[in-house]
């Protein structure tokens, strides 16, 4: 089999809290992800809140960087908390800005979603949305395996690091997914 290219996977976490559980996750799927697939993180942590009459005038220069980086990405891993039944609403304005943008950075792309909270529906009712909004966007979500991870606070340790082995099977699964995914559609 002749050598791959590498994978190129930007990782956006819904959650700007220091000690996120689904930042945790996403640094544990991408240090989990199989040979010939690197991992890099987007920050969302200053966008601002969208505006048409900024839009209207400039791109802030955060949401300017988060298209670059969506655009030379070959895939996209999207972890996001469960906020009143749906996604938070960092992620969405994330999304928000990126979909008013030329080109729009979603179309086309491959990607894979997840979630973790402590509940135990494990951010069930998150991922439908998201999964219907980047839908809407024409990106290309793997179906499967649905990563929803309950109990979020007994899967890591004090350092952050996932100590759970089924959940790290999950995770590996998925990454490997992703990566099969995003070479089909190449």
């Amino acid at each position: 089999m002749p050598d791959q290219k590498t994978l190129k996977v930007l990782a956006i976490s819904g959650s700007l809290r220091q000690e996120s559980f689904n930042t945790k996750a996403l640094k544990a799927a991408a240090s989990l992800a199989p040979d010939g697939v690197e991992v890099e993180f987007a920050d969302l942590s200053e966008i601002p809140l969208y505006d048409q009459d900024v839009r209207d005038t400039s791109v802030p220069a955060a949401a300017e960087k988060l298209q670059q980086q969506i655009l030379a990405a070959d895939a996209l891993l999207i972890a996001s908390p469960e906020y009143n039944f749906s996604i938070s609403g960092v992620l969405k304005n994330a999304i928000d800005w990126m979909s008013r943008l030329d080109p729009m950075p979603f179309a086309d792309k491959p990607g894979a979603i997840l979630g973790a909270s402590m509940g135990k529906l494990g951010t069930a009712r998150a991922q439908y949305d998201l999964r219907k909004i980047l839908n809407a966007l024409n990106m290309h979500l793997i179906n499967k395996p649905e990563v929803m991870l309950s109990g979020a606070h007994t899967l890591f340790d004090d350092d952050g690091n996932l100590t759970d082995e089924d959940t790290q099977k999950f995770l590996t699964t998925m990454m490997e997914a992703l990566a099969t995914w995003t070479r089909r559609l190449q």
